[in-house]
């Protein structure tokens, strides 16, 4: 190999070496300790034990009742990841749209209202759940208003129902922008002369809505759609701020169900954790392959055009 065909090697090797020192390599960690047992850490202090880990964590007699199944907080959280990747998608989707219709319009300062939708998707998941915790909170912002005007202090994050209120308003709120730039950027794309051929059959707006703008729309929606669920069963760093995973297991996903059984619990289940994470990453593959056919499929459709 002459000094030419060596010189990218130079710049790239040493991100080589960081990238598999923090990421194959704890992957290949994951995969070995998944298949030990045990509450030791050190690798060589566990023993294998096979499918074990698995088998226990799929062990349900009815997977409809959790009560039935033998690690019953794993499918809870599994539940409500479940519940809570379907609220958020469908409320994204209609909030981004209707975001991204008002700001495709010609209104007045439409420049900064882009920007501040935008905005809270710069900012880190951690700051924005640490604003809204301050905000929620027994003597926070909102129940100081609720006072004010001769209400009673809410313990917002404090109760079941309003605390997965909450986690789903905030995940919204930080992620909209970015989903809303998606939405606009196909909105923009739709040539300006349908929305002129609809006038002139003077087709209502909510007929052009239905008949043009959605239609045209719909392999964004369906890209923002797979987006949104691989961002959603991922969900840690709201729910580990605003809840930690409570009250009780009201707001307990499976990331947060990872996290506690492998460094929270007074017994640490490496391998159980670690298999709870295998069973998440086969979610996140098949949701990962279904994002690439859709996008594969939008693809094929604008050469055919």
């Amino acid at each position: 190999m002459n000094k030419a065909a060596r010189t990218p090697w130079y710049f790239l090797t040493p991100n080589l070496v960081i990238f598999g020192v923090f990421t194959f390599l704890p992957i290949v960690i994951n995969f070995y300790y998944a298949f030990t047992g045990g509450v030791q850490l050190y690798p060589q202090d566990r023993p294998y034990v096979g499918w074990d880990n698995m088998a226990t964590l799929l062990d349900c007699k009815n997977y409809w009742d959790v009560s039935t199944c033998r690690k019953d907080l794993f499918w809870r959280a599994v539940w409500n990841t479940a519940y809570f990747s379907v609220l958020q998608v469908v409320l994204m989707i209609l909030f981004s749209l209707i975001t991204a219709l008002v700001l495709n319009r010609k209104i007045i300062g439409r420049g900064f209202w882009r920007g501040v939708f935008f905005y809270p998707v710069l900012l880190s998941p951690v700051v924005v759940s640490l604003i809204w915790k301050w905000i929620l909170q027994r003597d926070g912002l909102l129940n100081a208003i609720v006072v004010a005007i001769g209400g009673e202090p809410v313990l917002w994050l404090g109760e079941p129902e309003w605390a997965f209120f909450w986690v789903t308003f905030v995940s919204i709120w930080s992620q909209m922008g970015f989903y809303t730039l998606i939405l606009l950027s196909g909105l923009q794309a739709i040539p300006a002369d349908l929305y002129e051929a609809a006038q002139m059959d003077r087709a209502s707006p909510w007929r052009t809505l239905w008949r043009i703008t959605l239609p045209l729309l719909m392999p964004n929606m369906i890209v923002v759609g797979v987006l949104g669920a691989i961002r959603a069963v991922q969900t840690f760093d709201n729910v580990f701020v605003l809840t930690g995973g409570g009250p009780g297991s009201a707001t307990m996903f499976v990331v947060q169900y990872i996290y506690q059984t492998a460094f929270q619990e007074q017994i640490r289940l490496y391998g159980i954790a670690a298999a709870g994470s295998l069973l998440l990453a086969l979610a996140l593959i098949v949701l990962t392959l279904l994002q690439l056919r859709v996008t594969k499929a939008e693809s094929a459709g604008e050469r055919a055009k």
